[in-house]
């Protein structure tokens, strides 16, 4: 009892204590520390919102409500955690002291509702209130029982014809598509001032035997303080979820998709909650389908953005083996793999060796080569499960992989002009990963050689790597493997078979002025990486990298001058080995700057919202996306795209021209690509005048193909 008694003594006295203090001005009327109002989320939810006043609090569990409405019944109101504070009376206690927002169930059939919301709080170090109640007056939409041709957000906002707003299904597109045996993919096409709420997104199954959700991860958004909800996390962009399924034994991987979701305008109105039911069929496992389904509901589908997938295909595995084989061989042929192939070329010239040794140098290459493929293929996986996008070159949208490749290709180049010799070793340290001799050399070779090639899609590999990014892990990484047998083919075949190396020449002093010379492509790599990094962080970013190569240099130089000196030296060494590497860690903070796409005269910047426009008004679209670090974009722009005959033709034909560009992380580019079954870039797709399916073109363009698409598109 005695430790009631102060307890029992401030309640007793409060009210005296609140009238003396609040006629000195000092406290604030309760309706002005803590002012209430309330408006309708939807049909049968009110949130109510109070807004705290500085150095005032609310306690938790103080909140009544009741209704002097007849015909309307409260349910239990949803309270938000507050946080846990230790009172001097009452001990353990929840308060909120920065506003909340209480959701509130409620059912009836009324238009507007008369609300008694009660509450109690303190002034801190001051003086508690009693049980205060603020009248509050809400209209409430009417619940769905509209005419077939009001739409409820017509029915939300009193507006029975004329709304400002779009209807539900246009503010939200939602479209559903299986991204592969174990996986469906919902994509909201948001239209610009509108937003859905991250948090009120559920999935359900129905009449789906054999299967269940897997754990459903949730892609970043944007957070906002909402005036009734507080802080809450909401997509104003184009919105994709991968939505996991475990299928069972026996599975026919059919069923329907429940997605319920709702959003509101940026202007104030939010709409009802949405429910879709969307039948699904998922592919075969061992095939891979992007086959779109459309959502049923009793209003009309929305209109095509024009981003719709083409009909998926399911390949046979062997199929899809036999591409990714091809495509792996043709990557040798692509240009951003030639600086390695110089390399691969004095290796095979200096190793006329026995038989055996030969062998040997032909497998430790075609070990790199197919270890580095797995590895890729093993990250893609990790990434898929863990819900996040990739593609084929997505490494290179890092720029410290950009930076640490400029690094390499650099001390290749150093060894290869006789700056720095690895094969002794580095500062006594061991050999060098690219030694140009030893089966450690070609291994990592083979290394360098999977590094060097991300960049490139090669004709048949793209259909591969599509197949692989959607299949599951154990197809997925049978691919990868393939593809790195490709490109490691040629290498192997000459290992093997002797007499396709006679072609060769007789190694000979001509060697070193070679091996000086192919030193030069690569500078020229590392200076063409450089640029991609100065495209991607600007001139601190290119500055840094400057710094970095100018102490890497330094550092290589002395190394090798410091071989036969003594330990003192070769400390040196090491400490600036470590100077070198330390821009890496600043330009790995460096904030991205802002795409140049759209930049470009006659250019549009892609973005989904504007390309639904554009196909909304009927004009034909050229969209080309893609990056500064893809070699193959490059060769694309030069011979076709930045030409005037290619700028003409837009002219002539009436068709606009919409650029993406994947040099760094975009969420919407990477939608665009998964919807167009490619898993890298470049991908140029034509979108014919007046409506209708695009047209996906091959990613190694001429002008007669680019020409003939276009007027076909414009007809």
């Amino acid at each position: 009892m005695t430790r009631q008694l102060p307890l029992l003594l401030a309640l007793l006295f409060a009210p005296a204590a609140y009238a003396a203090q609040s006629a000195g001005g000092d406290i604030l009327q309760p309706e002005q520390a803590f002012p209430a109002s309330a408006r309708p989320l939807n049909a049968d939810t009110v949130a109510v919102h109070w807004k705290i006043a500085p150095g005032y609090y609310l306690y938790a569990d103080k909140f009544a409500f009741a209704s002097d409405t007849p015909g309307v019944t409260l349910g239990q109101p949803k309270i938000p955690p507050g946080t846990v504070e230790n009172d001097p009376f009452l001990g353990r206690v929840e308060i909120f002291t920065q506003g909340l927002t209480v959701r509130l169930p409620v059912t009836g059939t009324v238009r507007e509702l008369t609300l008694k919301a009660t509450a109690q709080g303190c002034k801190k170090d001051a003086i508690c209130y009693p049980p205060f109640t603020q009248t509050l007056h809400v209209a409430l939409p009417q619940q769905a029982s509209a005419s077939a041709s009001e739409s409820p957000l017509a029915t939300l906002t009193g507006d029975t014809g004329g709304s400002q707003f779009l209807p539900p299904d246009q503010a939200f597109k939602l479209s559903v598509q299986a991204a592969g045996p174990d996986r469906l993919v919902a994509h909201w096409d948001i239209a610009h001032g509108y937003h859905l709420y991250r948090d009120e997104i559920k999935f359900s199954l129905e009449n789906a035997p054999g299967l269940s959700l897997g754990k459903i991860q949730m892609p970043k958004g944007e957070v906002i303080d909402d005036a009734f909800l507080g802080r809450q996390v909401v997509y104003a962009q184009p919105t994709g979820v991968t939505v996991p399924i475990t299928r069972s034994a026996g599975s026919t991987g059919g069923g329907t998709l429940v997605v319920r979701y709702q959003g509101c305008a940026d202007k104030g109105i939010c709409y009802p909650p949405i429910t879709k039911h969307i039948a699904f069929k998922l592919p075969p496992t061992g095939g891979a389908s992007t086959a779109a389904m459309q959502p049923s509901a009793a209003q009309e589908p929305a209109a095509s953005t024009g981003t719709n997938a083409p009909g998926g295909t399911t390949h046979s595995l062997l199929f899809v083996l036999l591409l990714a084989l091809a495509g792996g061989m043709l990557l040798n042929l692509m240009p951003c793999v030639l600086p390695v192939l110089s390399l691969k070329a004095v290796s095979l010239i200096e190793a006329r060796e026995s038989a055996r040794q030969t062998h040997h140098h032909a497998l430790a290459y075609t070990a790199g080569v197919l270890l580095s493929f797995a590895a890729a293929g093993l990250a893609v996986i990790a990434l898929r499960q863990a819900g996040m996008a990739s593609g084929w070159g997505f490494q290179l949208q890092q720029p410290v992989f950009v930076a640490v490749l400029v690094y390499i290709l650099l001390a290749m180049g150093l060894s290869y002009s006789g700056v720095v010799h690895f094969g002794a070793g580095l500062a006594g340290t061991g050999q060098s990963l690219t030694a140009k001799s030893g089966l450690a050399g070609d291994f990592f070779t083979g290394v360098l050689a999977v590094i060097v090639a991300s960049p490139c899609t090669a004709p048949a590999m793209g259909a591969a790597l599509a197949f692989a990014f959607a299949a599951p892990w154990y197809s997925a990484l049978l691919v990868f493997l393939t593809l790195g047998l490709g490109l490691a083919l040629p290498f192997l075949l000459i290992g093997y078979f002797p007499k396709l190396g006679s072609w060769l020449p007789k190694p000979g002093a001509w060697m070193e002025t070679l091996k000086q010379v192919l030193a030069f492509p690569l500078y020229l790599t590392a200076v063409w990486l450089a640029w991609v990094l100065a495209n991607q962080l600007g001139a601190d970013g290119i500055g840094l990298l400057l710094v970095g190569a100018v102490l890497l240099a330094l550092a290589l130089w002395w190394s090798e001058r410091s071989r036969h000196r003594g330990a003192p030296s070769k400390v040196l060494a090491g400490a600036l080995i470590l100077v070198a590497l330390a821009p890496l860690a600043l330009i790995r903070n460096l904030p991205t700057v802002t795409s140049g796409a759209g930049h470009e005269a006659g250019v549009v910047a892609f973005t989904p919202t504007r390309l639904a426009e554009l196909r909304r008004q009927g004009t034909p679209v050229f969209v080309d996306m893609s990056a500064d670090w893809c070699i193959t974009c490059k060769v694309n722009e030069n011979a076709v795209l930045n030409t005037g005959a290619f700028r003409a033709l837009l002219k002539r034909t009436g068709t606009v021209y919409m650029k993406g560009d994947w040099t760094n992380e975009n969420p919407q580019i990477t939608a665009f690509l998964k919807h167009w079954h490619s898993p890298g870039v470049p991908v140029y797709v034509v979108f014919p005048k007046g409506g209708g399916p695009g047209t996906k073109l091959p990613s190694v363009l001429t002008p007669g193909l680019v020409r003939a698409a276009v007027e076909k598109a414009s007809h």
